[in-house]
């Protein structure tokens, strides 16, 4: 791996900054302000190990709530027989595990087949816990009790949220990111350059199923009782998809920029129109898909082209 550029070190210690700036939130407030804080480092965590795959190859996956839903059930299951740490290890191992399987099976088909696929794979998994619970159990759900509490979750989301831009980050300036890059522009070009595409495509899967399990695990302590429906809830898959969208994946930072707004926008929502949130989703994937397909990032790297083309432009007047 190369050094890192003076660009490159300037944007990981602005990063680290930012990041600790907001693992001080908790000292400053206990209330709404942390709680709407947690669903947002949530779902910047989400959104963020869904583009570091979805983003290069443009495949679209609705199966980020199955790896959330096995990484809540893993803490839910093991919490009175293992240590915590060790359930959000293997909560990665599963995730990951899932998505190597899925990613082997499915990978080699594309486009809408491939969305398809991935939701029916989340609702497949539910109706597998569910029918597990019913058919083993003496109750559908599973509780957990932790000595955690909200801040500590906070704490723990952050931390996954920045190892997961870093991870992203190295990705990026990496064989692998260089080789998704191809995929991404032309998946047969990457192939006739001898470009493992399968293998490539596999691995990244695998690393984003990772971290998405392990986000369901540390919401785990947060819900204290768990159920298939909430564990698994297909909205968490089509709000990833609309904040992802809504920020870019072009840029590693670009889901960060939908996932605020949104939240905010869906607490507010939910707070006064609680039955009305699901239009909500609708007009707004419809405004991002029609709109600004690109997100909010690629408005910004337009306005910033058209903004040195006619300060070039403007350069040259002056010279003649």
């Amino acid at each position: 791996m190369t050094p890192f550029t003076n660009d490159e070190l300037k944007w990981l210690g602005a990063g680290a900054i930012l990041f600790a700036v907001a693992a001080l939130l908790p000292l400053v407030d206990q209330g709404f302000y942390l709680s709407l804080s947690v669903n947002i480092m949530l779902y910047a965590a989400l959104c963020t190990a869904w583009a570091l795959f979805s983003g290069p190859t443009h495949y679209v996956s609705l199966a980020t709530a199955a790896f959330y839903g096995l990484g809540t059930y893993t803490v839910g299951l093991g919490i009175d027989a293992m240590p915590y740490p060790l359930l959000l290890a293997i909560a990665a191992l599963i995730g990951a595990a899932l998505a190597g399987l899925v990613g082997a099976a499915t990978l080699r088909i594309s486009g809408v087949y491939f969305v398809i696929f991935t939701f029916g794979l989340a609702e497949l998994v539910r109706q597998l816990v569910t029918w597990t619970q019913t058919k083993f159990a003496t109750a559908i759900g599973l509780y957990v009790f932790t000595d955690l509490f909200e801040q500590h979750i906070y704490w723990m989301l952050v931390a996954l949220t920045a190892a997961v831009f870093l991870t992203a980050f190295l990705i990026n300036r990496s064989r692998l990111g260089f080789a998704m890059q191809i995929i991404g522009n032309d998946e047969t070009v990457a192939r006739h350059v001898g470009i493992d595409t399968a293998r490539s495509k596999i691995v990244l899967f695998m690393i984003s199923g990772a971290f998405i399990a392990v986000a369901g695990a540390i919401m785990a302590p947060r819900y204290s009782y768990i159920e298939p429906p909430s564990a698994f809830n297909p909205m968490i898959s089509f709000l990833v998809v609309i904040m992802a969208l809504l920020g870019g994946t072009k840029r590693l930072w670009g889901p960060l920029v939908g996932v605020i707004p949104f939240t905010i926008l869906m607490d507010q929502v939910s707070a006064r129109f609680p039955n009305h949130t699901m239009i909500v989703i609708g007009l707004a994937f419809l405004a991002i898909v029609y709109l600004i397909p690109n997100g909010v990032t690629g408005l910004l790297e337009q306005a910033r082209a058209r903004w040195k083309a006619r300060a070039a432009r403007m350069g040259q007047e002056k010279a003649a």
